[in-house]
């Protein structure tokens, strides 16, 4: 008997039938412990950006653990890789001027935002705006304010009122969002978040217009419009470093992870634009109290630095488009195959391969792994496609293989 908890996990089942244990990577593929290699269709959640086995980024964080690991940013403690990030994430932000929180990650952030969205209210007088709204299938981390805030009802379920008020509106409808917000009234609603391609709920790329819109329901009623990049940002997205530039969003807050440091430490950031940020840099005698230990660790962003400097040098974020293309060509067409039911895929280096059958999603990814490629189940029965942006045109078709394979053997 292990003694690990696995997350997302039925550890009976887990107990019972074994461990995936993978012992190391190398740009788009996997080993596992016996020494056969995988296709790494999921980048290990999405994060993996650069690829795996990128030596340079261990010897960032060395050189860093041996002069400063880290050290307190409360109050007005600083780093010098901690500064440099924050500017150097000014400069890619999809609003000029924005300010930086960087967090520990994913969950952090969004828990992060849904308080400074409730915060920002008070200090412009209007502390009647407390309710968050999100999108049915939409994942926001599982902080308490994500897990309340998304729209996966089996996340939530076991753990009581988990507060603060919050509503759900369908996934791909601005209209719903217009409804609800007149419902409840605009005068009680803080923000919506919203997931430029929902992630973990399916893989589901916006409507054609449909982020514009929602966009302008915000800006209308006066509602705070957070933009969840914790997946979509840093090149994912395909083009542009963010889905908000691409899209034209012009967000309030974006929250951030993942592929901030490709992984190889955690870190993430909260990116807040000036007309939130402004009351609390306005005058001394306004505390925000809130933060992390680790927020803005000198390794992780020493790291985080390595890491944009990767994606920069080797023209990445226009390779996630080239991406975006292969994987619709190379993937679009399983959509054939009697098990499939769709292929979603064609913004970002994303996809999802949904079958007619959802019950066989967790056997598929069994024989996705005897066909030689590693993914997981997401939504309701498909399976996660997000590759490290090194991938080639090659990898694609071999992994589009695996998947026939895969499907076969079910």
């Amino acid at each position: 008997m292990g003694a690990l908890w696995h997350p997302f996990s039925d550890m009976a089942a887990v107990e019972r039938d074994g461990e995936f244990v993978l012992a190391r990577g190398e740009g788009a593929y996997v080993w596992d412990e016996a020494g056969t290699r995988y296709l790494d269709a999921t980048a290990g959640l999405w994060f993996t950006n650069v690829g795996h086995g990128r030596t340079e980024l261990a010897e960032v964080a060395a050189r860093q653990m041996s002069s400063l690991a880290h050290y307190s940013t409360f109050g007005d403690n600083a780093s010098r890789p901690a500064l440099d990030l924050a500017e150097r994430l000014v400069g890619l932000a999809p609003v000029p001027g924005s300010r930086i929180f960087l967090t520990s990650g994913g969950s952090d952030s969004v828990d992060t935002a849904a308080k400074l969205a409730r915060r920002y209210w008070v200090e412009a007088g209007r502390p009647e705006k407390t309710v968050v709204v999100g999108r049915q299938k939409a994942y926001h981390g599982m902080h308490v304010a994500g897990t309340a805030l998304a729209g996966i009802p089996g996340n939530r379920e076991g753990y009581g009122d988990l507060g603060p008020r919050t509503e759900t509106v369908g996934w791909d409808s601005a209209e719903a969002l217009r409804e609800t917000v007149e419902r409840v009234g605009p005068e009680k609603i803080a923000a919506f978040f919203c997931e430029p391609v929902i992630g973990a709920g399916g893989v589901y790329p916006p409507p054609e217009g449909y982020l514009t819109e929602v966009r302008k329901v915000c800006t209308e009623y006066d509602i705070l419009f957070v933009a969840d990049e914790v997946v979509t940002g840093y090149g994912r997205i395909g083009g542009s470093w963010f889905a908000s530039t691409r899209f034209g969003l012009e967000p309030d807050m974006v929250t951030t992870a993942k592929g901030l440091t490709s992984g190889y430490v955690p870190m993430g950031a909260v990116f807040v634009a000036p007309r939130v940020a402004e009351p609390f840099f306005r005058e001394p005698g306004t505390w925000l109290r809130h933060g992390y230990t680790y927020s803005g660790h000198a390794v992780a962003a020493a790291v985080a630095l390595a890491n944009l400097d990767i994606l920069e040098r080797e023209n990445l974020v226009q390779e996630a488009a080239r991406l975006e293309a292969t994987i619709a060509r190379e993937l679009g067409p399983l959509a054939d195959l009697d098990a499939v039911a769709e292929v979603r895929c064609g913004t970002g280096a994303l996809a999802a391969v949904q079958l007619v059958e959802p019950a066989l999603a967790p056997r598929l990814v069994l024989a996705l792994r005897a066909a030689g490629v590693a993914t997981r189940a997401v939504g309701a029965g498909a399976v996660q496609i997000s590759p490290a942006f090194v991938m080639t045109d090659a990898q694609v078709r071999e992994l589009a293989d695996g998947l026939r394979a895969g499907i076969a053997r079910l």
